[in-house]
């Protein structure tokens, strides 16, 4: 296996090509690993892109994946960064970094030369497989064609070399659509239906952000789990009490997102199954304190609220003291669930 992936001259777009695009996925942690690894299983052309002990796993061994159809080892080609890819025209970059990785990255990215005499900025979709709805503004200041892509794929990525997802009967529910909204990319109906025939469920719509907004308000609790463990009892009420002042929040900002019904309509009978060996108690937030990552991303979601309840005038003491105390769970390497939820709460209304 080799991390440099060689240009083939000529190489048409996707929709020239009737389809076969070449996948380079930019984060190939949980969500990245298992896209990418079902995509090479459905007999697509993927790049894996990662570091650390991550990709060095992956190049010596594979990428291990976990699913319900059983445990694997797949093989792609990988790359530790944009000097190991020789891009070409019709690649489509999936960026599943997490959020506060994303400025830095799209500018590692966006000047990568593309055979042809273009950059990646200006040539290549890119395809924002994250949470949030920052990634997309912040993508779009490099790159001329962004997509968005609301991700409903619980995946695990505790060990370098290995992910696992439990989504049953389809992986993940991944909805696409272009950015600003409208008529979307040509690109993205093949990889819509790419990632059908890997397993997942991805409709295009033309309000994605809406999407990525009502994801926003159920993501609110990954700092919620990190730091007081699973959301039930008084958890359940502080994350509850997060949604409902980001609701405020998002009303007063004229921010409408997608109807609860047809949200629940899209991922009717998508359900999480255990998996033989697999140990997973929490989400991502609950995974970078778990593997001491030393940032995580809640700046972008609990964050956010915070961000336009300020521009707006709508307190926020629940999202900014969650957003403020597992911020500092991450510079002192605490371990998830340290936290007393009540106590939490109690001190978000002392904050209001």
């Amino acid at each position: 296996m080799t991390s440099t992936v060689r240009r083939r001259p000529g190489h048409p777009s996707a929709v020239w090509q009737g389809g076969r695009v070449r996948y380079v996925i930019i984060g190939a942690g949980a969500v990245g690993g298992t896209i990418g690894g079902l995509l090479a299983e459905a007999g697509r052309e993927v790049v894996l892109v990662a570091r650390g002990a991550h990709l060095d796993a992956m190049r010596a061994d594979g990428l291990h994946l976990t699913t319900p159809a059983g445990a694997r080892v797949v093989y792609a080609p990988v790359a530790a960064g944009p000097d190991d890819v020789e891009l070409r025209p019709g690649d489509v970059l999936v960026l599943a970094v997490k959020s506060q990785d994303t400025a830095a990255t799209t500018e590692q990215w966006a000047g990568r030369p593309v055979a042809g005499g273009r950059t990646a900025g200006e040539d290549l979709l890119l395809v924002c497989a994250q949470n949030g709805v920052d990634n997309e503004r912040t993508a779009l200041r490099r790159f001329a064609r962004v997509a968005g892509m609301c991700v409903w794929l619980p995946a695990t990525f505790l060990e370098p070399g290995r992910v696992s997802a439990g989504g049953s009967p389809v992986t993940g529910v991944l909805t696409l659509g272009p950015v600003p909204g409208g008529e979307p990319d040509p690109d993205l109906a093949v990889v819509a239906a790419d990632l059908e025939a890997a397993g997942f469920r991805a409709p295009v719509v033309p309000d994605v952000l809406a999407w990525k907004y009502a994801k926003l308000l159920s993501n609110l609790g990954n700092a919620v789990e990190a730091l007081c463990g699973p959301v039930r009892g008084p958890a359940k009420d502080l994350a509850s009490a997060a949604t409902a002042e980001a609701r405020d929040v998002l009303a007063a900002a004229g921010i409408a997102p997608v109807d609860p019904a047809v949200e629940a309509a899209a991922r009717d009978g998508f359900t999480l199954v255990p998996l033989p060996g697999v140990d997973r108690r929490g989400g991502s937030t609950w995974q970078s304190l778990v593997r001491g990552a030393g940032s995580v991303e809640a700046a972008y979601l609990n964050g956010e609220i915070v961000l336009l309840g300020r521009l707006h005038g709508v307190p926020t003491p629940v999202n900014a003291t969650l957003l403020r105390l597992v911020e500092r769970a991450v510079a002192r390497g605490e371990q998830p669930g340290t936290h007393d939820a009540a106590a939490v709460l109690d001190a978000a209304r002392v904050a209001a």
